[in-house]
């Protein structure tokens, strides 16, 4: 059984999208839509902008989105058994599996990237990621920090946790994590506590833009970050997604039930090759390559 999976925010690079844009007059329609729905020309930043351009969350989480998407909608080799995207990827692949259209996709990958910049702005915080440690050890240490929000935030492979939470308790968190016996235990350069309570703002903002959407019945299971179990319930799938700006993605768990239930070849699409890489890492059995 085919999975295809969608990677989320840090995935873009200049220079995205262009190729497809160039030869295929699908995709060229489809980016200049996504210019229209905006009210800016996204393309021209995700053709030729910066690194700097590019990290603006109004621009990273749409470009990854788009990008993402085309790629699986000029395919003609497009056929999933299941699909899952990785924080932001989940909206990619509730298009993919023809939950959302592209255009209320777009809309909702935007006012989530608004919504997240906002929160980021209310408190300061940050995010780090824990090597070398098992997750019972992660959540414990994160249990310990008092006074502060420290929480697991991205499953991403065994040996491999994201932790969330303020700028103070990420600091005593990655002390803690290296006195554990962690490899290492790096504050990334992110602005702000993706997936911990501290997006709880952000939670509600987006909470009503889904709840207004449109979601039609779709065509093969989405493997939802904060359940990490397949599901085509539409009420479900809204509720999940609400859920997951403040809830952990549980990348590992997806993919160990995507094989359990019978996914044996995992194919990335979109920007970059991080998914195809933590798939070998979580079940080295399975193939994992790019669209």
């Amino acid at each position: 059984m085919n999975a295809y999976v969608f990677p989320g925010q840090g995935a873009q690079f200049s220079g995205m999208g262009k190729e497809l844009y160039d030869t295929n007059e699908k995709a060229k329609a489809l980016f200049e839509k996504a210019n229209e729905i905006l009210g800016f020309r996204i393309i021209d930043v995700m053709f030729s902008g910066s690194d700097e351009e590019l990290k603006q969350t109004k621009v990273t989480q749409p470009a990854i989105f788009i990008h993402s998407v085309v790629m699986a909608m000029v395919s003609d080799n497009f056929k999933p058994d299941m699909v899952a995207g990785h924080s932001l990827g989940e909206f990619s692949a509730l298009v993919a599996n023809k939950s959302l259209s592209f255009e209320d996709g777009l809309r909702l990958v935007s006012k989530r990237a608004l919504a997240m910049q906002k929160a980021c702005e209310l408190t300061p915080s940050t995010m780090a990621a824990v090597l070398g440690l098992d997750d019972a050890k992660v959540e414990e240490v994160c249990a310990s920090v008092t006074g502060e929000v420290v929480v697991p935030a991205n499953y991403n492979c065994p040996g491999q946790l994201v932790i969330s939470g303020s700028v103070k308790g990420i600091e005593i968190a990655c002390e803690k994590m290296k006195e554990a016996g962690a490899k290492r235990a790096l504050v990334l350069p992110v602005g702000g506590a993706f997936h911990s309570p501290l997006m709880e703002p952000a939670r509600q903002e987006l909470a009503a833009a889904i709840e207004a959407t449109h979601f039609s019945q779709p065509i093969c299971p989405v493997y939802q970050n904060v359940t990490t179990k397949g599901s085509v319930n539409i009420d479900e799938i809204k509720k999940n997604l609400i859920s997951q700006l403040t809830a952990p993605v549980k990348w590992t768990q997806s993919v160990q039930n995507m094989v359990a239930d019978g996914a044996i070849n995992f194919i990335e699409c979109g920007p970059g090759k991080v998914l195809q890489g933590l798939v070998k890492k979580i079940s080295p059995e399975v193939s994992a390559g790019s669209l």
